[in-house]
């Protein structure tokens, strides 16, 4: 499914002569694997159970098997459900946002950067980071396993980094509307943290890790979420934006007395 996202990627890039057309299957590709690894699991745990992949009565909960696969079941759905919430809702911000524009100066940099083309410096990455974050949904759509309160933690959270992403972006959408904006964009959650979409989005993915880790194999799929907000932080998020951003009017005034990542009060 990976490898498909890729080719597509590839072929998108190719027809808008735009590289930053990954950003906006960023989010879609995280629905595909969702989708593609609940029904995968659903089978595989048909079949581990002797009832063949393709001989399951959904209706038929009595036993051992169906209990398992009702649990299973919930959970599976649950996660397309917050995956395509978040990745519907980020695909279709980015795409609105670029449609239209050129080519985002990130990628201008990156292209331009050493040795290597459009394969080894962004589809290679972009899907291996795909399917290392969505290590969790995989790994626990197979397990069957029981619904534990940890699950609704993750459900909490994972509302409050999509509040933070959705309202983050309304919020800098209106300024750059604003004929009499500053500088800087400082207003709402903006007043807190730099970035709230990026740290939206590392709750998301801590949201989603708990909500896999409440059947008992997704807990040792840790790694997954440190990855996400390690690549939102430090590799091709915040730090990454910070470069061009310290070099507009304002913004070093106001990075020195806002919180980069994690939302806390103004410094004075």
């Amino acid at each position: 499914m990976v490898v498909a996202l890729m080719v597509l990627t590839a072929v998108l890039t190719r027809i808008t002569g735009r590289v930053s057309v990954v950003d906006t299957i960023w989010g879609l590709g995280f629905i595909a694997v969702t989708v593609t690894a609940v029904l995968f699991g659903r089978a595989r745990l048909r079949a581990n159970e002797g009832e063949g992949w393709f001989s399951y009565n959904p209706l038929d909960h009595s036993g051992a098997v169906g209990r398992a696969l009702q649990q299973n079941d919930d959970r599976g759905i649950l996660l397309i459900l917050l995956v395509l919430i978040w990745g519907g809702r980020l695909a279709w911000h980015i795409g609105s946002r670029s449609h239209g524009g050129g080519e985002d100066p990130r990628y201008t940099e990156l292209m331009g950067k050493g040795s290597g083309g459009l394969i080894r410096k962004v589809l290679l990455p972009q899907g291996l980071a795909i399917w290392f974050v969505s290590m969790p949904i995989q790994v626990t759509v197979v397990a069957g396993h029981h619904v534990s309160w940890v699950l609704w933690i993750g459900v909490a959270l994972f509302a409050v980094g999509l509040a933070f992403e959705t309202i983050g972006d309304a919020q800098l959408a209106s300024y750059k509307k604003d004929p009499a904006r500053g500088p800087v964009m400082d207003r709402g959650l903006w007043r807190y943290t730099r970035h709230p979409n990026y740290f939206g989005d590392a709750c998301v993915w801590w949201g989603i890790y708990l909500v896999c880790a409440s059947s008992w194999p997704g807990i040792f799929t840790i790694l997954s979420p440190v990855a996400m907000t390690y690549f939102l932080v430090f590799a091709t998020g915040a730090r990454l934006l910070e470069r061009t951003m310290m070099q507009r009017s304002g913004y070093p005034e106001y990075a020195a007395r806002t919180s980069m990542f994690f939302p806390l009060p103004p410094r004075r």
